[in-house]
């Protein structure tokens, strides 16, 4: 165990402290609300995204067979005239008149069929709008709230990012004044994950906040000023008044 000089260990509780805020920084800096929200909101996108792609697909795919529909009936319709022209002009030969107006008859069924269809189709493709529209939306929405997000991430971290720099300076600034053997126990005993250092205040250990037993107690205040003593419950420092 290393021996120092009391106002050396003294220094750890600064150094505990300026560990415990710069883990606290840390620690808010990685479970920022924003955090979650952009990482939700990015898988959120993707989809959206996925869907728009497939719901303007659908459009295009209703707008060709659209326009295809349209060139049909355009064709019958351009027949139909001709043959009720031929009709009305009184030049059709007499044995060839009958199946004229059969053939007019059926370029009407034909029409009233394909004109059934567009209408049909119109209302797909509304659908289809709709649908497109929807997803456009969302996408537009969760793309706002990410980069809303985003952005407060970002003014956060650098606020952050600032404070921990400033105690990081601070610890360097600090160690220099502690004992090299000291300081290695101490980043030891951080490094296992516990508050490595603590005032003795009355029997209570301050970094576990434990009560030390009467023998355990006695041995720490009878010990030499500058010997290091740590506390029985969890190994830290025990830095005496």
């Amino acid at each position: 165990m290393p021996s120092a000089d009391p106002a050396a260990q003294r220094l750890l509780l600064d150094l505990a402290e300026l560990d415990q805020a710069a883990d606290a920084a840390a620690h808010r800096r990685a479970s920022l609300p924003e955090l979650k929200v952009i990482a939700e909101g990015a898988t959120r996108i993707d989809d959206l995204s996925g869907r728009l792609v497939l719901a303007q697909a659908e459009v295009g795919d209703l707008d060709r067979a659209g326009r295809k529909l349209d060139d049909e009936i355009d064709a019958v319709r351009a027949r139909s005239a001709r043959d009720q022209d031929r009709l009305i002009s009184g030049a059709v030969p007499a044995k060839e008149l009958e199946n004229l107006q059969s053939e007019v008859e059926s370029l009407a069924r034909r029409q009233a069929t394909l004109e059934d269809e567009a209408l049909e189709l119109m209302e797909r493709r509304e659908t289809a709008d709709a649908a497109m529209a929807r997803a456009q939306a969302e996408l537009d929405a969760a793309m706002t709230e990410v980069d809303r997000a985003s952005t407060s991430r970002d003014e956060q971290f650098a606020d952050i990012d600032a404070e921990l720099a400033d105690l990081s300076g601070r610890r360097t600034a600090l160690t220099a004044g502690i004992p090299q053997d000291l300081l290695a126990l101490y980043e030891r005993i951080r490094g296992s994950g516990k508050v490595a250092a603590g005032a003795l205040t009355g029997d209570r250990c301050g970094a576990c906040r434990m009560g030390l037993d009467r023998q355990s107690l006695e041995e720490i205040r009878t010990a030499a000023p500058d010997s290091v003593q740590r506390c029985p419950e969890c190994g830290a420092i025990l830095v005496r008044g």
